[in-house]
C-alpha cells in the first residue's frame, strides 16, 4: 500500500516537474526581451528540475541506494541558478540592453520616511 502511494507521489513530481520545465521553455521562447527571458528559465525550470530530482530521490530511497548524488545535484542547482541569473542580469544592465518592461514608479518622499 505504501509502495503505491510513493509511486503516485513520484509520478506527480515527474509530471509537475515536466510541466514547470515546459512553462520555462515556452517563456524563454515567447518573452520579448533578454531580461524577461531570463526570468522564465531561472524560476520555472529550476522548479521543474527540482521536481524531477525529488522523484529520483524517492525512487532510489526505496531501492536502498544512497541518495547522496541527488542531494548534491539539488544543492548545486539551487545555489548556482540564482547566482548565474544575477550575473547575467547585471551584465545586461551594464551593457544597457533595452527592455520593454515598465520601470517601477519612484517612491514619494512620504513613503521614504515611513
Amino acid at each position: 500500500m505504501i509502495r503505491v502511494a510513493i509511486e503516485g507521489l513520484m509520478s506527480f513530481l515527474l509530471v509537475a516537474g515536466g510541466a514547470f520545465a515546459l512553462v520555462g521553455a515556452i517563456g524563454l521562447v515567447r518573452l520579448p526581451d533578454f531580461l524577461m527571458r531570463l526570468h522564465a528559465p531561472t524560476k520555472a525550470t529550476t522548479l521543474g528540475v527540482g521536481g524531477v530530482l525529488l522523484a529520483s530521490l524517492l525512487y532510489f530511497l526505496g531501492s536502498g541506494r544512497p541518495v547522496v548524488h541527488e542531494l548534491l545535484v539539488t544543492l548545486f542547482l539551487f545555489v548556482t541558478a540564482p547566482v548565474s541569473a544575477l550575473m547575467l542580469a547585471r551584465a545586461a544592465l551594464k551593457l544597457g540592453l533595452p527592455s520593454r518592461a515598465e520601470p517601477p514608479d519612484e517612491p514619494s518622499q512620504k513613503e521614504n520616511r515611513a
